[in-house]
């Protein structure tokens, strides 16, 4: 039980002392870049899945 109480110890310290945070203008821009990130895999998907979707209907209406 000692070790999980100083797990805990040393886990809060850790995070109260040596973790660095982001400031709010670093979290503003990281969040931006995910989303328009985000937004531009789901457009590329978005293609690829209306461009293999006409394929496949062509190939389709052949048999």
């Amino acid at each position: 039980m000692n070790k999980i109480a100083t797990y805990f110890r040393e886990s809060y310290k850790e995070l109260l002392e040596k973790v660095t945070w982001p400031s709010w203008s670093q979290l503003q821009q990281s969040t931006v870049i995910v989303l328009v990130a985000t937004l531009l895999i789901t457009l590329v998907v978005g293609i690829m899945d209306f461009i293999s979707s006409s394929l496949l209907k062509l190939i389709y209406s052949f048999f």
